[in-house]
């Protein structure tokens, strides 16, 4: 352990101090006439138990300085770059850590990053965590990137269903694919994301980019699905510089869009164009026009994002919170921003407390967004006195994607970074599966046990926001194909598909409310998109003094039952059809 001003520090801090990282750049080729157009940055610690990324992010997270790694990370590749000559037309691909995002730091690196100006071509990778961890945030951080002359790239796309709903708030110039997409076998998740991602190319000029290819059927499948550019060991594997042997061209990337006012400075209803026609409604038409785009939403599922404004924080009642409650399980990203909405009144719900000047405050807005379907209802309050529900309203209902788009960032420039939100699932220490006897001798037995149980067992900590899964063991990562690193920190309503019975969700909802032991059956989805019936088993677990803490869940795949059970039944109905017939011949020929 080395000091630091004259203290003992961690070996993180060493590094910092020593700025010990460095960069490795890995190819990025153009698929058609293998020119080499882009290097990724990929940073590296130093020799030892920090040397790969995700240990010293790690690392860094749990001990309070993961924005500054993050920012020396940054500043070693730029700097990388230019001693290593990746200099234009070659690009290079940077990253940012969602969960570092900070206005100052980043103004610093742009401030450092001036000296390269005219020869060093950027592109900033950003993931859609971080537009739901800290939207206010990232749309001003994509703002001041672009401002730089800087290009934007959407990390991991399809690793989340989630990306999708974000990559026209975001307006990414290069679509990165994760490489689960290229490497796995098609099925329905993969041809949604494909659906998606060549859409939005397709209207916006966007480039595709296949992460993970390693062969020639992986490049294969990367032009399948619209890639235009690869990366992967195929082309090459990280190192030091350029890559010899190849050569190089030019990244084409779509032709920069005129920059937008900052969002937090308009508001949705002022987002809509001239000539749109604005009609006047009560109130009490509003909602019902509201509470439709709320199930639409909810159709939608998981690809969904929708932004609500109520003006005050007392137009959130207990028949909004109970329907909110429905929205959260089904949809991929819910906010509600009201004057004096200091806490979210639904777990899971993001929410903003609206200043009494903010224009968004005399507004009535409702926005909608997924890949193939975008709508907002935009409404102006006219200052009526008298009953709430006769209160009249300017209002707009639009479908025009843009404007949607707009108006959805809008809102969503107001909303705060989530409150106490997990750690990340890198940080391990805070994910133990033992409610109370954490340090206890038979912990690691208990570990090991938990570990070799051949059903699926998961652990949700009720403590913490939207009550994350905390533990998951390796077979349920094997059941459900979602590795522990992508759903540790998440809600398990992932797992759910508009089709699930909403009548079952509410009976588990409820005895969790409880504190009760209950056993459901439900419709579920894998990671690869397949669905498949969850005998869900929860047992709730609680403290010393009686509360109840976590819940200890036991998944069990009884498909084929379900299956059987159903054809079962169709076979009966058959039959009583069947017999029924033969009845009705019966008496027709007994009347002959």
């Amino acid at each position: 352990m080395q000091q630091f001003e004259g203290r003992p520090v961690s070996g993180v801090r060493a590094v910092l101090d020593d700025r010990a990282v460095t960069s490795v750049y890995q190819p990025i080729v153009e698929l058609d006439g293998g020119l080499v157009v882009a290097y990724e940055a990929l940073a590296r610690g130093p020799e030892g138990p920090l040397h790969a990324p995700d240990d010293l992010f790690a690392a860094a997270r749990s001990e309070g300085c993961l924005t500054e790694l993050d920012q020396v990370c940054r500043a070693s590749a730029l700097r990388g770059a230019v001693r290593a000559g990746l200099l234009a037309p070659l690009t290079v691909f940077v990253n940012v850590e969602p969960d570092a995002l900070d206005e100052e730091p980043l103004a610093a690196l742009f401030d450092r990053a001036d000296r390269f100006a005219g020869s060093l071509r950027v592109v900033l990778e950003i993931t859609e965590r971080a537009l739901a961890a800290r939207p206010a945030e990232l749309l001003r951080t994509v703002a001041r990137v672009r401002e730089h002359g800087w290009a934007v790239a959407l990390d991991d796309v399809g690793s989340e269903s989630l990306s999708l709903a974000f990559m026209p708030l975001l307006r990414p110039d290069v679509v990165k694919l994760d490489l689960r997409l290229v490497q796995e076998r098609p099925g329905p998740a993969v041809a949604e994301i494909m659906h998606a991602v060549n859409a939005y190319a397709e209207s916006s000029g966007a480039v595709l980019l296949a992460e993970g290819i390693e062969n020639e059927q992986h490049l294969a499948t990367a032009r399948a699905l619209g890639a235009t550019l690869g990366q992967g060991w195929w082309f090459g594997r990280p190192g030091p510089g350029i890559t010899t042997g190849r050569r190089t061209g030019a990244l084409r990337l779509p032709e920069p869009r005129l920059l937008d006012p900052p969002c937090d400075r308009v508001s949705p209803f002022a987002c809509l164009p001239a000539g749109v026609p604005v009609r006047e409604a009560p109130k009490a038409l509003l909602v019902e026009v509201s509470k439709q785009l709320e199930r639409q939403a909810m159709r939608l599922g998981v690809t969904a994002v929708l932004v609500t404004a109520f003006q005050e924080a007392r137009h959130v009642t207990p028949a909004t919170r109970l329907r909110y409650r429905d929205v959260v399980e089904r949809v991929g990203f819910v906010a509600a921003l009201a004057e004096e909405l200091t806490e979210a009144p639904v777990p899971g719900l993001r929410n903003a407390d609206l200043l009494p000047d903010d224009p968004v405050r005399d507004e009535w807005d409702v926005v909608v967004l997924s890949p193939h379907f975008s709508a907002a209802l935009l409404a102006r309050d006219l200052g009526d006195d008298g009953p709430e529900s006769e209160r009249r309203f300017a209002f707009a209902l639009t479908y025009e994607r843009d404007t949607v788009v707009r108006a959805a960032r809008a809102l969503l420039s107001r909303v705060a970074p989530r409150a106490d939100e997990p750690a990340a699932p890198a940080a391990a220490p805070e994910r133990s599966p033992a409610p109370a006897g954490a340090g206890d001798p038979g912990e690691g037995l208990l570990r090991r046990a938990l570990a070799a149980v051949g059903t699926g067992i998961t652990i949700v900590d009720l403590r913490l926001p939207d009550q994350p899964l905390v533990y998951v063991n390796p077979a349920f990562e094997q059941l459900t194909g979602y590795p522990a690193a992508g759903v540790l920190g998440r809600n398990c309503r992932f797992l759910q598909l508009p089709d699930t019975d909403p009548t079952a969700v509410g009976r588990l909802r409820a005895a969790i409310d409880a504190g009760e032991e209950v056993r459901e059956v439900l419709l579920n989805r894998r990671a690869d998109g397949s669905t498949w019936w969850n005998e869900c088993h929860l047992t709730p677990v609680t403290d010393d003094d009686g509360q109840v803490v976590q819940y200890i869940g036991i998944q069990a795949d009884v498909t084929a039952r379900v299956e059987a059970e159903r054809a079962l039944v169709a076979e009966q109905e058959r039959t009583r059809r069947y017999e029924a017939q033969l009845a009705r011949l019966g008496a027709e020929l007994r009347v002959r």
